[in-house]
């Protein structure tokens, strides 16, 4: 592909390796240095003068030093008088900051939005935003990716003849909907009411999951609360099994240790959207890559293809 530079930030620079060798061509170096007063100063080492640039990075822990950098990135990018600057966000931490729910509150998925804008990007590429308002804070075209197709190829591979697909919120019911249709099977949802961070009641689980196997699906997975609270309710229905499965597997603060320890999962399922350290990782784990959905979608902008193509 001719006329096109990928860079990466700090972030998840094995994803951008992996995109780039999809793409068949180089991911160029960017220099990254840190001042004596803590401010951090971009360099993107490879010619943008016209050119069509990428920004790969997830706003992952520890986020404000990647958003910092990425705006720096963009920063620089049209500095140099990038043809187009395309931020590729694998990971929307902010997206979860998407409505005012309590007086004087920020809503930071907005104004982190504006700030990607304001600092000169001109198109956002996006994996399972938080929220389906989430895609309208922008005001550069996103195109908005999902990761369902890699999950319903991995559980394919099970007998799904008893199978229901549960989400732990009605917030994601319609996604866990459509995959449920991509699996065949049923779908139920948890109702769940959101006090903190950490701390979440579910009332009930609406719908069949009685000695059936179950695959829990969520978007992103962080302390785990909400998931470990269903797994109660499902126990007490009595099902099979347990299989969970997200886009964005954060895992935090010991998550996926706890997650693991639950009786009756099998396994935990989520993409290479976050990168989880090797020491992290547990036997029952599998992580799948988005990186051809990504590259794939980088060549279809590149080129002026649909991109909603991908999921006709």
């Amino acid at each position: 592909m001719r006329d096109i530079a990928v860079f990466s930030g700090t972030a998840h620079p094995e994803l951008a390796a992996e995109i780039c060798a999809h793409l068949d061509v180089p991911l160029h170096p960017v220099r990254v240095s840190r001042f004596a007063n803590d401010c951090l100063e971009v360099q993107l080492q490879a010619n943008c003068r016209e050119r069509d640039v990428f920004l790969i990075q997830p706003l992952v822990p520890p986020v404000q030093e990647h958003l910092v950098e990425l705006l720096l990135m963009i920063d620089a990018a049209r500095g140099a008088s990038a043809g187009r600057i395309t931020v590729v966000l694998p990971h929307y931490a902010y997206a979860r900051s998407d409505k005012k729910d309590a007086p004087r509150i920020s809503i930071g998925g907005r104004l982190v939005a504006d700030l990607l804008t304001s600092a000169g990007v001109h198109r956002v590429l996006a994996m399972t935003l938080h929220s389906p308002q989430v895609h309208g804070f922008f005001s550069v075209p996103v195109d908005h990716l999902h990761a369902l197709r890699e999950l319903a190829a991995h559980f394919k591979g099970y007998d799904l003849s008893e199978t229901v697909v549960v989400s732990p919120d009605l917030g994601n019911a319609k996604e866990a909907a459509a995959f449920a249709r991509m699996l065949g099977t049923p779908v139920a949802a948890g109702a769940k009411q959101r006090f903190s961070d950490d701390r979440v009641k579910i009332s009930t689980v609406i719908g069949d999951v009685a000695d059936r196997d179950v695959i829990v699906l969520d978007d992103e997975i962080a302390k785990g609360s909400t998931v470990i609270e269903l797994i109660a309710h499902l126990r007490e229905r009595k099902v099979r099994s347990i299989r969970l499965a997200c886009t964005h597997g954060l895992f935090s603060s010991g998550a996926l240790e706890r997650l693991s320890d639950q009786e009756g999962v099998l396994e935990i399922v989520c993409t290479n959207t976050v990168p989880i350290p090797a020491e992290k990782r547990v036997p029952k784990l599998e992580v799948l890559s988005v990186a051809p959905a990504l590259a794939e979608a980088m060549r279809r902008i590149h080129n002026g293809e649909s991109v909603s193509a991908l999921f006709g």
